[in-house]
């Protein structure tokens, strides 16, 4: 058996990542129901929706995540922490994890949470996360939408696998089967995939959001907050484009104050347009919707007929 399944005890190393404002319970469910790993982005829900969303998930399913930001600068992280302490999902995975934030590996293990997976962009905060008692890591490249790194999924999961003694999950511009095998060869043991299960059916973001992911092409990812120091992958639209014609006179303040509630806007509201679309460079080859389960039995088929054909391939 693959160590990444038994670690999530799912029946594909197949991770749905956390995304706020995007992967609540319904979808969550529908995931691990497929035969993932579910996750519920706690990154903007109040103390109590976060609560409320667990059980929810946990009257449905037993094996599901929770997604924590793991940074002090992140709103309500403690009370968040404190509510996941609580209610024990069985896996934890711990984004933008800083320094301050790697206790939480110690305190959630502590309180019986079965696996917790650190996503890390370094080299240094993933051999850090191993010394802490990670039970994996989820190295993720540049290509992934949302907060990201410097360095490309090609270059880090294998500087993270050869770092530390523990199972790698690869994420970052994986959403098929080629992307899958590929991860495997760099040294990962299963994939964490976010944007195209924003185009999920069970996915509770508005309609006008999955219409435009399944549109774009190549080109139709950028990333801004560079200056802020939080760089972020998102659909180029009129924010972008707003945000690139005022940042090198704007102060940190006022940038911050353009981004403010733009996740909320486009994947709640549906105006992307004038929102922040979040979204991987993969989202090129994301061309409809689907059902959850269908995603994975068809990332998961695509994977297992080309990984025995590599070898004639390849000599």
């Amino acid at each position: 058996m693959n160590n990444v399944c038994e670690v999530i005890d799912s029946k594909v190393p197949v991770i749905q990542g956390g995304m706020a404002h995007t992967s609540d319970a319904p979808l969550a469910i529908a995931v691990s129901k497929g035969g993932g790993l579910g996750v519920i982005g706690a990154g903007a829900m109040t103390p109590e929706e976060l609560r409320s969303e667990i059980r929810r998930a946990r009257s449905e399913v037993d094996n599901f995540g929770v997604n924590l930001i793991a940074n002090s600068k992140a709103t309500r992280f403690p009370e968040r922490l404190q509510v996941v302490v609580e209610e024990k999902p069985p896996v934890v995975t711990l984004g933008g994890i800083s320094l301050d934030g790697v206790d939480a590996i110690t305190t959630l293990k502590e309180a019986g949470v079965k696996a917790v997976l650190p996503v890390v962009s370094m080299v240094a905060m993933a051999k850090k996360c191993a010394r802490a008692g990670a039970d994996a890591i989820i190295a993720e490249g540049s290509e992934a939408g949302g907060h990201i790194g410097e360095t490309t999924t090609m270059v880090l999961v294998p500087l993270v696998a050869d770092a530390v003694d523990i199972p790698i999950i690869a994420a970052g511009g994986i959403v098929d089967g080629r992307g899958v095998v590929a991860a495997f060869a760099l040294g990962a043991k299963g994939v964490q995939i976010g944007t195209r299960f924003i185009c999920a059916d069970e996915c509770t973001v508005q309609q006008a959001v999955k219409d435009k992911l399944v549109k774009v092409g190549d080109r139709a990812t950028v990333v801004t907050g560079q200056k802020i120091g939080l760089p972020v992958r998102s659909i180029k639209n009129s924010l972008t484009n707003e945000y690139n014609n005022l940042v090198d006179g704007a102060t940190v303040e006022e940038l911050q104050e353009l981004e403010a509630d733009k996740l909320y806007l486009a994947m709640q509201e549906g105006d992307v347009k004038n929102g922040s679309l979040m979204a991987g460079q993969g989202v090129a080859l994301v061309h409809r919707t689907q059902p959850a389960a269908e995603i994975i039995s068809e990332i998961w088929g695509e994977a297992m007929e080309l990984a025995p054909s590599l070898t004639s391939i390849m000599i």
